[in-house]
């Protein structure tokens, strides 16, 4: 298998560049045609590599930066004075080949508009979205665009998220004919504003996409569709609020075990079931959110995501190189909007 070389933005989390080492070891380990491009300050960047280099060798490099794009630095900021951030030279290493993909848990915007200028988006695709995938009741999974990449839209987003969407569920998961639908208010046709009902008629007349509707909120978790489209402040309110609950799921698990001696009894008796529900629904492996519609894998990691979370976006990250996601959604994209 070809080599895969992923530039990792390690600086910019919440909880530290700390949590990256243990999901960095884990990606080299797992994946045996991995390298990673590491970019960060010169003091993070020399732990690293003593911890890396002497296991991998060759297989890990790093890019010395001189700053870091917090949580708190405007986009327009982060783009114009930025240029030697760990952030900028991730994705700059993206743009020269260097590097097949990036991985960065930092400040969103700061991320869309960098990746938006250096990369460039596809002919077609007027601005990316930020897509994820969630856990469903069959068992599998559906796809949720836009999670905040951008907050203004119109019905002409909408309609490019259902094919792009539609287009990555067939590469990456398989399907032929992914069930594409539009997240509003209800599921009527007399339902919703007039900015949702134009995307409506739009991806309705879109013969590439296999359009079902509307869904409502309740729906994102049945398992009836495989792509569900919305607009970037929705989307990331619905994302929040269902890890919100799946955390709430996963902390009532735990509490069973404090309870009285018969609960937990019944809890030992059933820990197998609860284990596996607590897989299902442990949110650090949903991390990875992909910033598509770009000339380019970008990957975006949860702000505090843990070890195992940045594991599975560096995850994400091969996987969409590998396969070649950015390509495929390229050439597709071109036809069908063209067809369009």
């Amino acid at each position: 298998m070809s080599i895969t070389t992923i530039a990792l933005d390690i600086m910019g989390g919440d909880k530290g560049p700390h949590v990256f080492l243990p999901a960095i070891q884990r990606a080299l380990t797992t994946h045996t045609s991995l390298h990673v491009i590491i970019c960060g300050d010169e003091d993070t960047l020399f732990h690293f590599e003593k911890a890396l280099i002497p296991e991998f060798g060759p297989r890990v490099a790093s890019k010395i930066c001189s700053q870091v794009v917090d949580m708190h630095i405007k986009p327009t900021v982060a783009l114009r004075k930025m240029q030697d951030s760990s952030m900028r030279v991730a994705l700059d290493l993206v743009q020269s080949g260097e590097a097949d993909g990036c991985v960065s848990c930092g400040n969103t915007g700061a991320l869309m508009a960098m990746a938006y200028y250096v990369l460039k988006t596809i002919p077609g695709i007027s601005r990316p979205a930020l897509v994820s995938a969630l856990p469903t009741a069959n068992k599998k999974k559906v796809l949720l665009l836009d999670l905040g990449a951008s907050i203004n839209y119109d019905a002409e987003n909408l309609l490019q998220y259902a094919v792009m969407g539609s287009v990555l569920m067939r590469e990456i998961g398989g399907l032929a004919a992914p069930r594409v639908a539009l997240l509003n208010v209800g599921e009527e046709d007399i339902k919703g504003h007039s900015l949702i009902k134009h995307a409506d008629l739009l991806i309705n007349q879109c013969p590439s996409v296999n359009y079902v509707g509307y869904v409502e909120g309740d729906t994102l978790f049945s398992g009836d569709v495989d792509v569900v489209v919305t607009d970037g402040f929705t989307g990331n309110v619905a994302l929040k609020a269902s890890e919100g609950i799946a955390k709430l799921v996963m902390n009532e698990i735990r509490e069973i075990t404090k309870e009285t001696w018969f609960v937990r009894l019944i809890s030992k008796l059933t820990l197998p079931l609860l284990k596996k529900l607590y897989q299902r629904m442990n949110p650090d492996q949903y991390n990875g959110a992909s910033l598509i519609g770009l000339r380019g894998t970008v990957v975006k990691s949860h702000g505090n995501a843990s070890a195992d979370a940045c594991y599975y976006a560096i995850k994400q990250a091969v996987v969409e190189v590998q396969q070649g996601v950015p390509d495929k959604i390229r050439t597709k994209i071109e036809q069908e909007l063209m067809e369009h």
